[in-house]
């Protein structure tokens, strides 16, 4: 039996976030500092926490519906809000966004995974790919995408069609040592990347909607192809 989009979000219990969502965290930007946050701490599990852990269950859910091979949950997938001040100038305790990262393992240290955030500077979106990976992992998929550049040429046009494009991040001004032979190729550009990041924003106002799990399963089947060269790629 398939499921309406309601009948998903009860089964994960996400309805939706609220516009308190925005004002907890330009409250916390302007009040930065642990006495703020105690006084403010069940405005952050209601408004933040609660509804996002709620809004993970349901994608891992509805992912396993659609056979996409990303896990989460409540407990392990939301980044903590406290920031590791240990070597940083930054001595602000408390991060200003909010995100959460579904991934094979269900862990926040998978190797390709989908990222959602919901409120921070940046604004919301959605990203899905590999991010910093260890440089044997980068140069693995850098590899993969050399010794099979006619697979990987659909894939990103699939991306393209669908809206999304490799250009986020920084890369490199020159081919790494063993793919100097690419340069000036139509693959020279795409093998000079860092990150192999699809991303896509979020509307604010469909953050208060449960068809927000709608949008995400949507943008994870688009991006599943980018997951999949790059786990066979680490295989």
């Amino acid at each position: 039996m398939v499921r309406t989009k309601a009948e998903r979000a009860l089964e994960g219990g996400f309805q939706g976030f609220t516009p308190g969502l925005r004002a907890f965290f330009i409250a916390l930007t302007a009040n930065n500092d642990r006495d703020w946050f105690q006084a403010n701490r069940s405005t952050y599990e209601t408004e933040v926490r609660q509804p996002f852990g709620a809004l993970v269950e349901a994608l891992a859910f509805a992912f396993a519906t659609q056979d996409i091979p990303l896990r989460g949950d409540a407990k392990r997938s939301l980044f903590r809000l406290h920031r590791d001040v240990r070597f940083a100038k930054d001595k602000s305790p408390y991060k200003t966004n909010a995100g959460a990262i579904l991934s094979r393992d269900g862990t926040t240290k998978g190797k390709g995974v989908l990222y959602v955030q919901v409120a921070g500077e940046d604004g919301a979106f959605l990203a899905m790919g590999f991010y910093r990976p260890e440089p044997k992992d980068l140069a693995a998929i850098r590899r993969a995408i050399a010794d099979r550049p006619e697979r990987w040429l659909k894939i990103e046009a699939a991306l393209g069609k669908a809206g999304l494009d490799l250009t986020w991040g920084d890369p490199l001004t020159w081919l790494h040592k063993g793919f100097e032979s690419f340069a000036g190729a139509p693959l020279s550009e795409v093998l000079k990347l860092r990150n192999f990041i699809v991303r896509r924003p979020i509307a604010e106002d469909r953050l208060y909607e449960v068809g927000l799990i709608d949008d995400v399963v949507s943008f994870a089947i688009s991006g599943l192809p980018l997951l999949e060269f790059g786990w066979r790629a680490l295989t």
